[in-house]
């Protein structure tokens, strides 16, 4: 009988192990630096909002004229949905002004944290667990509004 118990409760937990998600997702400082804030302007060549990151690929262009591709990864479409983001928000030849976090490998790779669109809007990129550049460390969130 104690057998039978032990092998039904061990079945439980495994059961229960198996079902629980792991966090298998990179942490944001392995990739990005919070210390090196960076802000492009340049042109959309392209926009993917796929999971599990959307990404905008930029041209940026230098002081001599050369000019530069970047690559920008954000949050999760599902977010950036419910930050006002759309799989039309960005086209290729939009004027965009994105501002983020610089990779730590050195490559030509952001977090976007906040864009400004073609239409003038600003929206939010899925920023890291930090206060945005315009409101002071500090101070109070703003305040949740109920859905609609």
């Amino acid at each position: 009988m104690k057998s039978a118990k032990f092998a039904t409760l061990a079945a439980m937990a495994a059961w229960l192990m198996a079902a629980t998600p792991l966090p298998a997702h990179h942490s944001f400082g392995a990739e990005f630096d919070l210390d090196k804030p960076i802000t492009l302007h340049g042109t959309a060549v392209k926009w993917e909002m796929i999971n599990p990151h959307c990404y905008i690929t930029l041209d940026v262009k230098n002081d001599d004229g050369s000019v530069t591709r970047w690559s920008i990864e954000m949050g999760a479409p599902s977010s950036l949905c419910r930050n006002g983001w759309r799989k039309d928000s960005v086209k290729p030849g939009d004027d965009l002004t994105i501002s983020g976090y610089r990779a730590r490998d050195g490559s030509n790779t952001i977090f976007g944290s906040q864009a400004r669109l073609a239409d003038g809007r600003r929206v939010l990129g899925g920023a890291p667990r930090s206060a945005p550049a315009d409101q002071p460390q500090g101070s109070p969130a703003p305040e949740k509004q109920p859905n609609q």
